[in-house]
């Protein structure tokens, strides 16, 4: 990678995408508000950090991210690591390695996640230590881990994703009908903050490699969805973790009151 050529170019396209942000909040803070930024040199050193930030992470996208995925994708669903015959053809059974292996990646990247950090300390602190961050963060990882492994299986297979992401709404919503309302919003949200710059990247690059080392498979038909199970499956792992925990702490009450009695 010749340095000297891909930072100058990441820079310059990195800076044509903040600078609508930017324009945007000085068009509302001169026009509308009609005062001074306060800390405008903060501010403007801040956007140097986040430029600067930006840059290095689409670098490591490019160079490190998106051909880990494609190459964990490949070497796993070669003939050779399968161990198959020559000219046999591969049974859905025979990729549980990369079944294992989107799972895993679901959640190594779900738990590094900066978003789902910053979601799991605020709801620490708006619910008063009710909601334990690390609690948040495991049921939310073992969602993605659960939905990019089933969607991996999708692609081998061909079963239409539609079916599959109808069915895991179908769940949300009788979940959410025998939830409480106070994790409802959480639980929607923790759907969101999975999508974002450390999941998609390598999720989507998965998608992408296994779709295409995979006979039979389109990169553009298969390759993508797994990001959509990558959302809708956290939503039913947070709500089924707070009504197991509910569960629990009602019979734990029973038995307190059983003991007392």
């Amino acid at each position: 990678m010749d340095l000297l050529v891909v930072i100058p170019s990441a820079a310059l396209d990195t800076v044509l995408d903040v600078a609508p942000l930017i324009g945007l909040v000085l068009f509302f803070q001169i026009v509308f508000l009609r005062r001074r930024p306060a800390n405008l040199g903060r501010m403007v050193v801040g956007f140097v950090y986040v430029v600067i930030g930006l840059v290095l992470f689409l670098i490591g996208l490019e160079e490190a991210l998106f051909p880990l995925g494609r190459t964990m994708a490949a070497q796993l669903t070669d003939a050779a690591f399968l161990d198959l015959a020559a000219g046999a053809a591969a049974h859905w059974l025979d990729y549980g390695w990369v079944y294992a292996f989107a799972a895993a990646i679901g959640f190594g990247t779900t738990i590094a996640e900066p978003s789902l950090m910053a979601v799991a300390h605020r709801a620490d602190a708006a619910s008063g230590g009710t909601i334990r961050p690390w609690g948040l963060r495991i049921a939310v990882a073992v969602g993605v881990a659960v939905g990019v492994g089933l969607g991996s299986v999708r692609i081998v297979t061909g079963v239409p994703l539609h079916y599959l992401i109808m069915a895991g709404y179908a769940i949300v919503i009788v979940q959410t009908v025998f939830s409480s309302r106070s994790i409802i919003p959480l639980a929607y949200d923790s759907g969101g903050v999975t999508t974002s710059i450390v999941t998609v990247p390598l999720v989507a690059a998965l998608g992408l490699g296994l779709a295409s080392n995979v006979p039979g498979r389109s990169p553009l038909i298969d390759g993508f969805g797994l990001i959509a199970f990558a959302s809708v499956f956290p939503i039913i792992a947070v709500l089924g973790y707070a009504q197991l925990s509910s569960l629990l702490e009602a019979a734990r009450k029973r038995r307190s009151s059983v003991k007392g009695d």
